[in-house]
């Protein structure tokens, strides 16, 4: 087995490092359908508009939708309107390959095309693939390309990279296997399981709030916070992935990729240098101290429930189980709220709660710490009336950013506090637009650095956590809720935190 040479990470060398991707190729499986067109060839654009593509680079589409060379090139120039000069040279070096994911003469036509892209730009050997496609056919594309020998680089100094979106297994048996299937095609430092959240700036500046900052870390302890709130909420229903959700719910779709991740990034440890094996090593040691439930408490840990019909934003929209593509009688939860504990020495008894849902009264990811009430109130509880305990939000969409909350003096002869708000926004703190997402991510895949992608075992802590929720829910162990559309959630949710004493942030 072959391991790639270590990465250099840039945030170790300094902040006036510029990337850029080396000559190679970038093969999208499924490029007929809507991420490539939606997210992946934006993306690319971008990166070109900032000149961080080299000019030997180039795009191999393949799906099994029947279209020609230039009916793909087509459709890279109608997926960035207004694109940039270099997107032109890079969409007439690209090229489409029409067959099916199982079929050899794809692979074969495939490992064709590459060697003369290799020969007409001078692209050494290295290339990306990207799997756009549907869960199902990932191992098959894998094991596919190692028949024909595309899993190897074929030239000295080149590289071989696998990206895959989630979802990343069905349970934690599922993912095994999927792994185990990858493994025997590709080392895992080839393998980049990208989850867009990590791309996110608000995501990465955890880090930098954190460890760049001597007012902060000291109070990121169960000394000082009392709870912890984890929100993924979305004002949109399932649109036209009723079918799919239908197989996946909120639980497998947010909680065990999006909120581990984000979760495993608030709770970590300081890593000794910002490297990408350290930072991912801190991760998985945080999501293992992570109690797992047990599968006779989820009931009381846990709430799950689905939307109604109901109003968003003015308008009228139908229930879950009216949406195209959904069972009737469908069970599926749209809606999760969970309590969990850390089982370490910085985390010990501060709870973590966490709740993420469709169709709910707007679109925010968030998470809020909240520290505890202050010992003893020196002034007459009339004069601090409606405060607040001190919170610190980190906001990750849409207005990304991070406020503090705590307590000052309403101006006047009477002492009066009240809760007022210091924020710090991206919009407005800095000149340059952040990049998208996937404009970091394809980079990072690209140039080889895997900090912000999930190791093997990251995805296996976070099955190994959902897992006994999943396993008691589908023992019907727990209701399922309903809420209104619009609003925040069942009063199941609410309860389960208002028995401790607490109460969800209101936005």
């Amino acid at each position: 087995m072959t391991t790639e040479a270590a990465f250099d990470n840039p945030l170790a060398e300094g902040l006036d490092t510029v990337r850029r991707a080396p000559p190679g190729v970038l093969v999208v499986f499924g490029a007929s359908g809507d991420l490539t067109h939606r997210k992946l060839l934006p993306a690319l654009e971008r990166l070109s508009r900032r000149r961080l593509l080299p000019a030997a680079f180039a795009v191999i589409g393949i799906a099994r939708t029947e279209m020609s060379d230039d009916a793909f090139r087509d459709v890279m120039v109608e997926a960035v309107p207004g694109a940039g000069p270099g997107w032109a040279e890079i969409v007439k070096n690209s090229s489409y390959i029409t067959g099916d994911y199982a079929h050899p003469g794809t692979f074969s036509a495939l490992a064709q095309r590459l060697g003369q892209v290799d020969e007409a730009l001078g692209t050494g050997g290295t290339r990306t693939y990207y799997l756009a496609t549907v869960p199902d056919v990932f191992a098959e594309v894998a094991r596919m390309l190692g028949q024909v020998k595309l899993n190897r680089p074929a030239h000295p100094g080149a590289t071989v990279r696998l990206v895959i979106e989630k979802p990343f297994g069905h349970d934690r048996a599922t993912a095994r296997q999927l792994d185990a299937a990858l493994h025997e095609v590709f080392d895992e430092e080839q393998i980049y399981r990208i989850d867009h959240y990590l791309g996110k700036e608000t995501v990465q500046n955890v880090l930098a709030l954190r460890f760049a900052n001597a007012i902060f870390e000291p109070l990121w302890t169960r000394n000082y916070i009392d709870h912890v709130q984890v929100t993924v909420a979305e004002s949109l229903g399932v649109e036209k992935r009723g079918s799919f959700y239908e197989k996946a719910g909120a639980l497998r779709d947010i909680v065990q990729n999006h909120v581990m991740q984000v979760l495993s990034l608030t709770l970590m440890e300081p890593a000794s240098s910002i490297d990408s094996e350290r930072i991912r090593d801190e991760k998985v040691k945080a999501l293992r101290s992570v109690v797992v439930p047990q599968v006779p408490e989820v009931a009381n840990i846990a709430v799950r429930a689905q939307y109604d019909s109901g109003w968003v934003e003015g308008v009228s929209v139908p229930g879950y189980r009216q949406e195209d593509g959904v069972d009737p009688h469908s069970q599926t939860e749209t809606y999760v709220a969970l309590k969990l504990a850390v089982d370490n020495w910085r985390w010990a008894g501060v709870p973590i709660y966490v709740r993420t849902g469709k169709r709910l009264q707007k679109r925010l990811t968030e998470v809020a710490l909240q520290f505890k009430e202050v010992p003893h109130l020196a002034f007459p509880k009339a004069a601090a009336e409606g405060l607040h305990p001190n919170a610190l939000v980190l906001r990750i969409q849409p207005d990304e950013g991070v406020t503090l909350r705590f307590g000052a003096k309403v101006p006047g002869q009477a002492f009066r506090v009240r809760d007022v708000l210091m924020d710090f926004s991206y919009g407005t703190a800095f000149l340059e637009d952040p990049p998208d997402a996937y404009e970091r991510l394809l980079l990072d895949a690209m140039v080889g650095d895997p900090t912000l992608f999930i190791r093997t075992d990251e995805v296996d802590t976070a099955w190994q956590i959902v897992e006994p929720v999943i396993e008691a829910w589908s023992a019907g162990a727990a209701p399922l809720a309903g809420y209104a559309a619009g609003s925040w959630g069942p009063r199941q949710a609410d309860t389960l935190i208002q028995r401790d004493g607490r109460q969800w942030r209101t936005p």
